[in-house]
């Protein structure tokens, strides 16, 4: 996958002009970082893709049993709250969250940071990149977040206020408190 920045400061792309762009170019995906940069990615390899499903799979089934929110694929948009637009590859918002939205916002890029998120770096990705990244949903209130590292067998965990925690070649991780009940299995993900 190949990810290139624009800088589109000298230019006002409008909430609604982004929205736009996105719907009509969907064979590409797009962010926004909080400094207005357009950020194009182009779609995932089959590795990738394969282990996000997975990913995504088990967190919808944990979700499914509880019902105490709604997970979101790596296509949804999220209109952060200080700014940037990004796609996790994976999130899960509280349903009291989804409520508050209006039918008009459900419809459009979340205007909201999600509770958790997973970012799954993919061969062709910058550490770096997702790692700032990570620390963009937190600054936006997101609760936990998972950078899971197939190539090096690690999952960096981010948690409000704390520092970074790396586990190596974990087999199972808890969702805490944040998600009650969740353990993603790993296994599956070294295995892709």
């Amino acid at each position: 996958m190949i990810n290139l920045i624009l800088d589109l400061q000298s230019l006002e792309l409008t909430d609604e002009q982004f929205f736009q762009l996105c719907i009509n170019n969907r064979d590409l995906l797009f962010e926004r970082d909080a400094q207005e940069s357009l950020i194009i990615m182009s779609p995932t390899d089959g590795e990738t893709g394969n282990r996000n499903a997975e990913i995504t799979y088990q967190l919808q089934a944990w979700s499914r049993q509880n019902k105490l929110g709604l997970v979101f694929d790596s296509s949804t948009g999220f209109k952060l709250p200080k700014g940037g637009d990004r796609s996790p590859d994976a999130a899960w918002i509280t349903l009291e969250k989804w409520q508050n939205l209006t039918p008009q916002q459900q419809e459009k890029f979340l205007p909201l940071s999600p509770d958790f998120v997973i970012e799954l770096l993919s061969p062709s990705d910058q550490l770096i990149t997702i790692q700032d990244k990570m620390q963009e949903y937190l600054i936006n209130g997101t609760l936990l977040g998972w950078l899971i590292n197939p190539q090096d067998r690690q999952v960096e965990i981010y948690r409000q206020g704390l520092e970074v925690e790396i586990l190596e070649s974990p087999q199972l991780i808890s969702g805490e408190d944040v998600l009650p009940g969740f353990i993603l299995e790993l296994e599956p993900i070294w295995l892709s």
